[in-house]
This record gives C-alpha cells, structure tokens and sequence, in this order.
C-alpha cells in the first residue's frame, strides 16, 4: 500500500488470471432495508482524494443484507472503497457491488462450512495446508471484523468505517503487515482473506452481485461469458479483439 493512495495497480496485480474466475458456487442472512439505510448512514469519513475526479458510478440497487449486520456492512463498506477508491478507472467497491458479493457468499453454503472439516482436533497448521479454523466463513468474517473495529476504537478512538481515509489505509497497512494486534485472531490473515473477496467481487460474473454493470471486465478487456473464438482468429489476427463483455445472466 502506498502512503496516502493505494495504488490500482497493485491491487489489481493479485487478479492475474484468477481474477476472472472468481467465486462460481455462493450465494448470502438476515436484516431488513431499514438496517441496510443504516448501515449505509453508518458510514463516514473524509472522501478519498482519487474520489474527486471519478468513473460513473453505476445505478445503485438498493439490496437488503442477507447476513451482514449494519456495522459490518459498514466495516465492508469502507474496506473495499479503500482498497479500490473511486478514480477515472471505475467507481468505489461498494458502487460496483462489492458488499453484496461479500454477503451473499457469507450466506451461501460455502459460507456456513459446507463441505468443510471442521471437527477439530485444530492444531496451528502450514501455509499449504490451508484452512485451519473452526470457525466457518461467515464466523470467520464476523469476529474478525469485530476484532478490526476493537482495534481501531484502541489505536484510533472510532470504529472502522467512522476513520478518515488516511486513517483507514493505514489501518489496512498494519493488518496486511501483521502489525494490527487483534484480540485472539490474526490480523494478517484477515486482511488476506478480505483483500481475496474483494478481487473476487470486483472481477467475478455480475450474477454474483459484485462487478457491477461489469466494470472490472472493462477495465480488464475481458469479454466475459464466450468461451470460444474460433470463429474470430482470422478477423481480429492482426488486431485487438474488443467487444462488449457478457454475463451468465445475460443468456438466462
């Protein structure tokens, strides 16, 4: 991360080729549109400076949380709009969908553990033996966005989603550097996982909520849905392919 500005750039290294196969199998709990104008209302702090001169940003749609409560949509909110700020690139990640992506995987079965072992005995494990926690995804990301905000109310005095846009890269600084202390989670971790989901929202098929009016596929050039070309080798051999991406839903 950069001093006052995360770099698109760099976000946008993570995404590589995995980027457009983000998350094929989730879905999101509970929450009423009143909770979800709150969280909206929840949500604070001086605009970044990237968001004076910005893409469109998309139609919002007004979508009840699944399973997010108002202060963790509010958590999500304000993580993913610093992590992908409002430029001449694309809107915010919250405008583009991100929160919703987010909840409805939350919500999904892959969010309550499906498929997943989780009968302990849980001993620290390697990097490569991946997962480790009891906790299913939803757990996981509800205690440790209350870990985060416990954090920032000691370092900072407010929760999150409440700190200037300086103060919320350089909180998201220290967790992706280890340095946050969280209470009996790992700061890293979370980050990693957080950081994932929002590559995952920002580049996955529209259907899942996130990517909003398919702004990553543009930004990428990706077409999206067509899987073959082979009828279009010959016309484009000496030039750039280019045509307007196309969703699943597209085709339902």
């Amino acid at each position: 991360m950069a001093e006052h500005v995360i770099p698109r750039r760099d976000f946008l290294k993570a995404a590589g080729a995995a980027g457009t196969a983000a998350a094929a199998a989730l879905a999101p709990s509970l929450t009423t549109p009143a909770a979800a104008a709150e969280a909206q209302a929840h949500r604070s702090g001086a605009p970044h400076p990237a968001q004076r001169h910005h893409a469109s940003a998309p139609q919002p749609r007004a979508e009840a949380p699944l399973v997010l409560t108002a202060t963790e949509a509010a958590f999500l909110g304000a993580a993913v709009d610093t992590l992908i700020p409002a430029d001449e690139l694309s809107p915010s990640g919250s405008d583009c969908g991100l929160v919703t992506y987010i909840d409805r995987q939350l919500a999904s079965d892959w969010g309550g553990g499906a498929r997943m072992y989780r009968m302990g005995p849980f001993h620290p494990g390697k990097p490569e033996q991946g997962y480790q926690l009891s906790l299913t995804p939803r757990e996981y990301f509800a205690a440790g966005i209350a870990a985060a905000n416990e954090w920032t109310q000691k370092t900072y005095g407010k929760e999150f989603d409440r700190l200037t846009a300086e103060q919320r890269i350089a909180a998201l600084t220290a967790m992706e550097e280890g340095k946050a202390e969280f209470a009996g989670f790992n700061a890293k971790a979370f980050f990693g996982r957080l950081h994932e989901m929002t590559l995952e929202g920002f580049f996955a098929d529209p259907m899942y909520g996130g990517n909003r009016d398919k702004v990553g596929w543009k930004l990428l050039g990706f077409p999206g849905l067509p899987a073959t070309y082979a009828g279009e080798i010959d016309a484009y051999r000496n030039k750039r392919y280019a045509a307007p991406p196309q969703s699943i839903a597209d085709f339902s």
